[in-house]
C-alpha cells in the first residue's frame, strides 16, 4: 500500500515539475517579417519654381538697320523665375538604379534689357528687350538610389516661347518679335522621399536653343521688316515637390 501510495505521489510531482516548467517557459511567437526595402517606381506629379538667367545675342544679320543706325549686333543678360509642374514615372532595378521619364512645363518671366549707342545717328541709343515666358521639356533621366535619396541626370527636348523688342530714343523704329524654339535641355539634381509618397528635389537644367532668323515687324513708325538672328541660352535652379502613386513603404 506503502509502495503505491508513494508511487501516485511520485507520479503527482512529477506532473506538477513538468506544468510548472511549461508554464515557466513563455510562448514562442514569429517576429515580424522585415519591410521591403523602399522602392522608387512610382508615377508622380507635382510642382515647382525655378528662378533662371542666361543671354541672347541679336544681329542684324539682314541690314535692315544697319545701314542708317550702325545697328549691327547686342547681348543681353537675361534673369526671372519661372513656376510650373511636372508629371512622369520611374522605375528601380539592378537594385540601385533607376529610370523614368518627365514632362514639364513652367511660365513666367525671365528677361531684361541693354542699351547701346548707334553709331550712325549721334546722340541716339537703342534698347534690346527680351522676355521668356513659357518654357516645358520632355526628358529622360537615370538615377541611383540611396533608400530613400536618389542623384540623377536627365536630358531631352525643350521648347522655349520668347518675346522681342528693338526700338530707339529717337522713335525711328520700333521692332517686335516673337518665336517658339525647339531646343534640347541637359540637367542634374537630387531627389528626397522625406514622408509616405511624398519628395522633395533641387535640380539644375541648361537649355540650348541655338542660332536662329526670328522676324521682326515695326506696325507703328518706319514699317520695317525682316530676320534678325538671335542666339539664345537659358539656365535655371528649381525646386520642385512630388507626390507619387505608389513610391514603396
Amino acid at each position: 500500500m506503502k509502495a503505491i501510495v508513494l508511487g501516485s505521489a511520485a507520479v503527482s510531482l512529477m506532473s506538477l515539475s513538468a506544468l510548472a516548467a511549461d508554464m515557466a517557459v513563455p510562448p514562442r511567437f514569429s517576429p515580424p517579417p522585415a519591410p521591403p526595402p523602399f522602392s522608387w517606381t512610382s508615377c508622380y506629379a507635382g510642382v515647382h519654381g525655378a528662378g533662371g538667367f542666361g543671354q541672347k545675342d541679336i544681329n542684324d544679320t539682314a541690314g535692315i538697320l544697319s545701314p542708317t543706325t550702325g545697328f549691327t549686333t547686342a547681348s543681353l543678360n537675361i534673369s526671372g523665375y519661372l513656376v510650373g509642374g511636372q508629371i512622369g514615372c520611374d522605375y528601380q532595378f539592378s537594385p540601385n538604379w533607376v529610370v523614368g521619364i518627365e514632362g514639364a512645363a513652367a511660365g513666367g518671366n525671365i528677361g531684361g534689357n541693354t542699351n547701346f549707342a548707334l553709331p550712325l545717328l549721334p546722340g541716339d541709343t537703342a534698347t534690346f528687350k527680351e522676355t521668356t515666358d513659357f518654357l516645358s521639356s520632355v526628358t529622360a533621366r537615370v538615377g541611383y538610389a540611396f533608400d530613400r535619396w536618389m542623384v540623377y541626370g536627365k536630358g531631352g527636348v525643350a521648347l522655349v516661347d520668347d518675346r522681342y523688342n528693338v526700338s530707339d530714343i529717337m522713335a525711328t523704329y520700333d521692332l517686335d518679335g516673337l518665336e517658339n524654339r525647339l531646343g534640347w535641355t541637359a540637367g542634374a539634381g537630387v531627389e528626397w522621399a522625406f514622408w509616405e509618397d511624398w519628395s522633395v528635389k533641387l535640380e539644375y537644367d541648361y537649355y540650348g536653343f541655338g542660332t536662329r532668323n526670328i522676324t521682326f515687324v515695326d506696325s507703328t513708325i518706319s514699317g520695317a521688316t525682316g530676320p534678325y538672328n538671335i542666339k539664345q541660352t537659358i539656365q535655371t535652379v528649381k525646386l520642385g515637390l512630388n507626390f507619387h502613386v505608389y513610391a514603396g513603404p
